[in-house]
């Protein structure tokens, strides 16, 4: 079979195609995936690109969608047929948080899905949604969870309240269409007013060019009323975090889940302990909140929003792609 590794010490010109050996009969516990999408999320262009030091040969991406060929002896969850998607965390099933490194990732401390069919334990992959392409149910394992347990496991979104959601990648898009869906009101920014239009189409309220408006979080605070959102999907780190702090309600919820601005800064606390917010570090979700989510897509009707497809032998092109920054929504591999 084809699958794609990463020499060291990366870099998008040291991803490699090469034939690898299939999968064997899976053994107790296990099942056999032939896989047939993934989706590009910047967690996987830290490894590609070098920023995060993955071993030499690793198979990177952590997304992975197909169908399952073969289960192991004491498998009952799963059959042969059936469609299937990943998890960010294969070790982390239920529960608080218990991890704080990747070294159990696939696609970073272990092998993962850009190849065409693997064989592991079961309880490493959920359903994939009823009607989903596989490209779609690819989303679902990062971006999607994470935006997931932003607002409805950690945050508690119910109808009526206000979100904040920055930029247009896979995150921020499946946090508005998810705000939506439960009676929220959503305040968009972009640096692109092209973009902006888009994000209003798909129903935000009240959209920014923070490009244009440096200030945009006392901007998203005044709409508000003076009141300030209650939620904040918080993409950027450091060179964003002071303005979602002024955006912030007293009392409201700040879910710190990017650090597209870079690792470490400044942080305003005087300004945060004033909001008394809660600020949270998060890194996507477990299994069962994956479940729980495709639950929701299931009973909503929810459908990613797919900027382009690469096939598997383009994977270098896929990331130059979202280098670029011209994405809107996710960037997916089909194969």
């Amino acid at each position: 079979m084809k699958g794609i590794v990463l020499r060291a010490p990366g870099g998008l010109d040291r991803l490699e195609l090469i034939d690898m050996p299939e999968p064997g009969a899976p053994g107790p516990g296990e099942m056999r995936v032939r896989l047939h999408a993934s989706s590009l999320n910047y967690h996987d262009y830290g490894v590609v690109s070098g920023g995060m030091k993955a071993a030499d040969g690793r198979i990177p991406m952590s997304d992975g969608a197909g169908v399952v060929e073969a289960v192991g002896q004491g498998v009952s969850e799963f059959a042969p047929g059936d469609h299937v998607v990943s998890c960010f965390f294969p070790h982390w099933q239920d529960g608080p948080p218990v991890v704080d490194n990747f070294k159990g990732v696939p696609g970073d401390g272990i092998d993962g899905y850009a190849r065409e069919a693997v064989a592991c334990p079961a309880t490493w992959f959920t359903h994939a949604p009823r009607g989903y392409s596989h490209a779609e149910a690819a989303t679902l394992t990062t971006a999607g969870l994470t935006a997931w347990r932003a607002l409805v496991v950690n945050g508690g979104l119910k109808a009526g309240d206000v979100v904040l959601v920055l930029g247009t990648g896979g995150v921020s898009i499946f946090a508005l269409q998810l705000a939506k869906l439960m009676g929220a009101t959503v305040i968009a920014t972009s640096s692109s007013d092209e973009k902006l239009e888009r994000l209003r189409g798909m129903g935000a309220d009240h959209v920014i060019n923070y490009k244009q408006q440096p200030e945009w979080g006392r901007l998203a605070y005044d709409w508000t009323g003076g009141r300030g959102v209650d939620h904040v999907v918080e993409v950027g780190g450091p060179g964003t975090l002071p303005q979602s702090i002024a955006a912030v309600r007293v009392g409201g919820h700040i879910s710190l889940i990017g650090v597209l601005t870079g690792r470490g800064g400044e942080v305003p606390t005087a300004a945060l302990m004033a909001r008394q917010a809660r600020l949270q570090g998060l890194i996507v979700g477990n299994r069962r909140h994956q479940m729980d989510f495709v639950r929701a897509i299931e009973s909503t009707g929810l459908k990613p929003v797919i900027d382009r497809s690469f096939a598997l032998p383009q994977i270098a092109d896929a990331f130059r792609h979202q280098e670029a920054g011209a994405h809107f929504g996710k960037i997916c591999l089909e194969f």
